[in-house]
């Protein structure tokens, strides 16, 4: 069995993670810290866990921690990753990193938008977790930057087409909506329920933190930089992503071929699924779940492809996805842990 460790386990991807390890067949979930609930049993900070397990959080330094775990998730606020990263690498125990703090290759860049960083050597050796794109990387890896939730609703919503080359790289729109819990635990003015309810808002348009994640891993794709209009939205839902795609095509391609392409990109894929021609997908059919669910439309009339990709916020775009690169990086059935359906209605 695996020995795991929560590091910084209170908020809602630590509680995911708590969640999808309880059930997963190999691994043993040995410390979960929170120095906010120092000695509190989980089942008291969050009551679905009442007599699943006896854990309590613990607040632990990284050397405290490295002697009895073999894997460690990191589900820590973006610039409080980095300072710990190095204690565990240095001890051999293999990382998954759920903040930004390694997924940007240019360190100018992560300053630009975040932080300084204070482990910028650390770069170098940090593979971007998506195991669609990257999977023999991520095998090999010791640290694994998770990808965020909206770069991996478009970043899989993309990628067949633009390895294809069938749409023009300066065109692209991606128009996103994310639930409530994409903003995390702690009390915000915007996540109160008299705020978000019944309300329907952007938000950071034009600025979002995750924007050069996408330019980036999409600009890998296509080899050549790019460039996209990027707009997220909040939705007064608990949980979901729903990304739409815009890009305009450079040569005539039906509907037909355009599955076709999806079909044949993620063709043995477990947790990409593409829609039927002519279908879109649905928060409600990937909550709970790691999939993603992808539908693409043609549009004959503007000469534009229109994809639509959902997915669960917290799992595929955090908590499922990291347990899916722990399976890989541990040698693990890729679906360990993560072989279950939607939760539905």
């Amino acid at each position: 069995m695996l020995k795991v460790g929560i590091y910084g386990a209170s908020g809602y991807t630590g509680q995911e993670l708590l969640r999808l390890l309880i059930g997963h067949p190999d691994t043993d979930v040995v410390a979960i810290t929170s120095r906010k609930f120092r000695d509190t049993p989980v089942s008291e900070v969050y009551p679905a866990f009442a007599g699943t397990t006896d854990l309590r959080f613990v607040d632990s330094s990284p050397q405290q921690l490295v002697s009895s775990c073999d894997v460690v998730f990191l589900a820590l606020p973006h610039g409080k990753a980095m300072p710990v990263v190095p204690a565990f690498v240095a001890a051999g125990v293999k990382v998954v990193d759920l903040s930004a703090d390694f997924r940007l290759r240019d360190v100018s860049v992560y300053e630009a938008w975040y932080v300084k960083h204070t482990a910028p050597d650390l770069l170098k050796n940090a593979v971007y977790g998506l195991p669609e794109l990257y999977r023999d990387e991520v095998k090999e890896a010791d640290l694994v930057a998770n990808p965020g939730c909206y770069p991996t609703s478009i970043i899989l919503g993309l990628a067949p087409l633009l390895e294809d080359g069938c749409i023009d790289l300066s065109s692209i729109i991606a128009d996103s909506k994310s639930g409530v819990s994409g903003a995390g635990r702690d009390l915000q003015l915007g996540s109160l329920f008299c705020e978000a309810n019944e309300g329907f808002k952007a938000y950071k348009v034009g600025s979002h933190r995750h924007t050069p994640e996408i330019e980036q891993e999409l600009g890998r794709i296509a080899k050549k930089d790019l460039a996209i209009s990027f707009t997220p939205h909040l939705v007064p839902v608990n949980r979901g992503i729903l990304s739409t795609i815009y890009a305009n095509l450079n040569k005539k391609v039906s509907g037909t071929e355009i599955a076709d392409i999806y079909r044949k990109f993620y063709a043995g894929e477990k947790f990409v699924r593409v829609c039927p021609a002519g279908s879109l997908p649905n928060i409600s059919s990937v909550r709970g779940s790691n999939f993603c669910d992808i539908g693409c439309i043609v549009d004959g009339r503007t000469g534009r492809v229109v994809i639509v990709s959902a997915i669960d916020n917290l799992v595929k775009g955090a908590s499922g996805q990291a347990v899916q690169n722990m399976n890989l990086m541990c040698g693990l059935p890729e679906d360990a842990g993560l072989d279950r359906i939607s939760v539905f209605p």
